[in-house]
């Protein structure tokens, strides 16, 4: 104390910690699911991957419509859209490209299949987890943004008009479009997204570094957007399209999520899965075919191989 002539030494007080039991236990906790759930089945695993990669990609993409439309384009626009969207697949893609190759999307698996880079039993899980994952990031979006959604609508959810949101989650065509012209716009977007994924996962052309393919294809959808988001916000992407339009005919926006803009919702549906095998066709007669033919290797450089782990391949399982 101050004037009492001694002198008392302050020692500072410790944070506070997280006791070890707690830790511990939730290390176990952890250890124990691990145990549980792990799973070697490569149907599983990538099963699972792509369900929560294209989930990220929903949540992300969407989110980032949802804060553009019920801000009045205060808070974002459609340029932030645009990044967004591009982001949202590197992000995707770095999330599982590992386990099941990160497609994302049922067109690309499509390609990959008739490319046969993926089976066809494999093909049809690889949709599954992609709607699914589509579905649920719908979900969260709507979770995320209810209230917000609720007073932008006066509680009305509603699919055309000035205050419709159903567009937050699904697409739905301009004015001026038909749905011939829709449907070109999906085939010729969806064509040059496909050429562009085989460019840069092609070893045999002047592919980028396999860490940098994520990012290259967010960048080529962030072009796509740029350049033809205009007539329906280019969709060019199955399960992006049709889980959250099914989700909001659940939530409360009814069947006229199907119904709006002359019975649009299938033009995003076929039209990626046509301009993705438009794509492949493209690449494949004017690109692949060409390459010089690399020599088989013989069976010492095998077994010198033998030992090192596999790389991954971005868009391809054989499975």
């Amino acid at each position: 104390m101050a004037g009492s002539g001694h002198v008392t030494n302050s020692v500072p007080r410790e944070k506070p910690r997280i006791p070890r039991v707690v830790m511990s236990g939730y290390g176990v906790l952890l250890e124990k699911l691990r145990f549980a759930l792990r799973t070697e089945n490569q149907y599983v695993r990538c099963g699972l991957a792509e369900f929560l990669g294209t989930l990220i990609l929903i949540l992300f993409g969407c989110g980032s419509v949802a804060q553009m439309e019920l801000s009045g384009f205060a808070k974002a626009q459609f340029l932030s859209v645009n990044m967004a969207f591009g982001f949202a697949v590197t992000t995707g893609a770095y999330t599982c490209a590992g386990v099941s190759g990160a497609h994302l999307n049922p067109a690309v698996s499509l390609s990959m299949c008739v490319l046969n880079r993926l089976s066809k039993r494999m093909m049809l899980v690889y949709w599954l987890a992609q709607f699914l994952g589509s579905f649920v990031g719908a979900s969260l979006v709507f979770s995320l943004y209810y209230d917000a959604i609720y007073v932008y609508s006066g509680g009305n959810f509603t699919v055309t008009g000035p205050q419709a949101t159903a567009g937050i989650f699904a697409s739905y065509p301009s004015e001026h479009l038909s749905a011939i012209n829709g449907f070109t716009d999906q085939v010729i977007a969806t064509a040059a997204l496909m050429i562009s994924i085989l460019a840069i996962v092609d070893e045999a052309n002047n592919a980028p570094p396999r860490g940098m393919q994520p990012f290259m294809i967010g960048i080529v959808v962030l072009l796509v957007g740029l350049s033809m988001g205009f007539n329906c916000g280019y969709p060019i992407n199955p399960a992006r399209d049709l889980a959250p339009r099914i989700f909001t005919a659940m939530a409360g926006w009814g069947l006229e999520v199907f119904w709006a803009g002359g019975n649009w919702w299938w033009v995003p549906v076929i039209g990626p899965m046509v301009g993705a095998l438009v794509g492949v066709f493209i690449y494949m007669v004017l690109i692949e075919i060409h390459h010089p033919m690399v020599r088989h290797k013989d069976d010492h450089e095998e077994e010198a191989n033998e030992g090192r782990n596999p790389h991954y391949e971005l868009v391809s399982t054989t499975a």
